[in-house]
């Protein structure tokens, strides 16, 4: 087949193409076809749209360089079927292809038996590098640096620089920016490509390196890292021991899994759900069950505290049942509010626009917010109430209720995720469900005291 045809062919006409010749068993002209497409197109093709069984296939017909590529983008449960079709010169090969940083990710996914086997046919140095990165904190930007990289002495010159690139630049994750060290590993400085390229070939790069360098240490939160790509808009930061000595680096793409994985943590979370590490498909149900009963059974239970709170104010609802037709008003209003704060509050500390110490800042401004959303609210429930009832005393109880009810809901959504925050927990923790129902049970009290305080001679 000629190869110009594909060459015209959109994504999704290539995949099909390729779906269409894999069952044709045209190998070779599938082999040409999927060299038009991206390695994450790729695995998507054979993560869910080719059949399964043949995945080794389709993995042995890539050309080499697109190999190791395809299969940093795979799913795990096809990494662990190709790693057990694979022969041990075949596994060896594809980890040595591997970056650093996938071969680390690719061994924390995998069972204990398949690791022993990727550990045991790794190249003595990938083994070594991969063992050190194992060693970090799960969370730190050890866990999800590589150390990969290029590396300049401040007495080179541009020309000397260029060939060491060269040299060496095929095996690492980016050239874009190299880091200038000295003998001793302690990092002096970085110099981008378009510097390089921009500069005499007899310029020295202790000259044009920036010295002014933003890195984190080995132990530092791998968030705070993805949010200083967000803060500088860098494609990779240097990651630095205790001492200062450059031990790898951390670039843009293991900042935006970063991201994304938090992101995804803190949406389970305000859902009030635990997080699952497969995605929604690939969960079992008993899975799903497990992740969400736990957050449901605390929820429920401290649900009855309000229905404990309603049961001491039966003489009041047998004596007033018109009122009673407002608690579910009241105590939406007030959860809705609550979370609308809380979330908020949440965006801004992940994004670091709030810290702990600004907490009496944001009470106030939240204060305001709710003086006037409450004053709203209020004003038009009244004449609601007061259309379709008839009844101004009872349109003035509520209207009063759902005002004081909304500065509360307020003030608790925004404090719970700070005072959380302050306690060293996830503020997500601390998100809707649960600001929910502590707001019910205070618009109930609220609800009742102040019936109790102005109609107590009806009762």
């Amino acid at each position: 087949m000629d190869k110009s045809i594909f060459e015209n062919m959109t994504i999704p006409e290539l995949e099909e193409e390729a779906i269409k010749l894999l069952s044709e068993k045209k190998y070779k002209d599938l082999r040409e076809c999927l060299t038009f497409l991206n390695p994450a197109d790729i695995a998507d093709l054979m993560g869910g749209k080719m059949p399964e069984e043949s995945a080794p296939l389709v993995f042995r017909i890539l050309p080499k360089t697109i190999a190791a590529d395809t299969f940093a983008y795979l799913d795990n449960d096809v990494q662990e079927t190709l790693i057990r079709a694979f022969s041990d010169a075949e596994l060896k090969q594809v980890i040595d292809e591997l970056y650093i940083d996938d071969a680390v990710d690719l061994i924390e996914e995998m069972p204990a038996n398949v690791v022993k086997r990727i550990i045991r046919n790794a190249a003595p140095s990938v083994r070594a590098q991969i063992n050190e990165l194992l060693n970090y904190p799960k969370d730190s930007a050890g866990s999800v640096m590589t150390t990969e990289f290029v590396d300049l002495k401040k007495d080179m010159t541009v020309e000397d620089a260029f060939v060491r690139i060269k040299k060496t630049g095929i095996d690492k994750e980016t050239i874009y920016t190299c880091y200038v060290t000295d003998k001793n590993r302690i990092l002096l400085g970085i110099v981008t490509a378009k510097k390089l390229l921009l500069s005499d070939l007899d310029a020295v790069i202790g000259d044009i390196m920036e010295t002014n360098v933003i890195s984190v240490t080995t132990k530092e939160d791998k968030e705070v890292v993805a949010n200083l790509f967000h803060r500088y808009d860098f494609l990779a930061l240097p990651v630095v021991d205790e001492e200062g000595r450059l031990v790898g680096i951390v670039t843009v793409d293991d900042a935006l899994d970063v991201i994304h994985e938090e992101t995804e943590e803190d949406f389970a979370r305000m859902a009030a759900i635990t997080t699952a590490e497969d995605s929604y498909f690939k969960t079992s149900a008993f899975k799903h069950a497990k992740n969400r009963i736990f957050w449901l059974i605390l929820l429920m239970c401290t649900s009855t505290i309000t229905g404990s709170i309603l049961t001491s104010f039966e003489a009041a609802i047998a004596a007033l049942p018109l009122m009673v037709a407002y608690i579910p008003m009241l105590m939406n209003t007030g959860g809705n509010c609550g979370s609308q704060s809380s979330v908020t509050v949440i965006r801004g500390l992940a994004l670091n626009e709030i810290e702990i110490k600004d907490i009496f800042r944001v009470i106030r401004k939240e204060f305001l917010i709710a003086l006037m959303v409450g004053f709203a609210l209020s004003v038009f429930d009244f004449f609601w109430i007061w259309l379709i009832s008839g009844e101004i005393l009872v349109g003035a109880i509520v209207s009063l209720t759902l005002f004081v009810v909304v500065i509360i809901a307020k003030i608790i959504g925004c404090c719970m995720p700070i005072l959380a925050k302050a306690l060293r927990l996830d503020p997500a923790l601390v998100s809707s469900p649960i600001i929910t129902t502590i707001c019910d049970m205070c618009a109930v009290s609220l609800y009742f005291a102040i019936i109790n305080l102005t109609m107590g001679q009806f009762m």
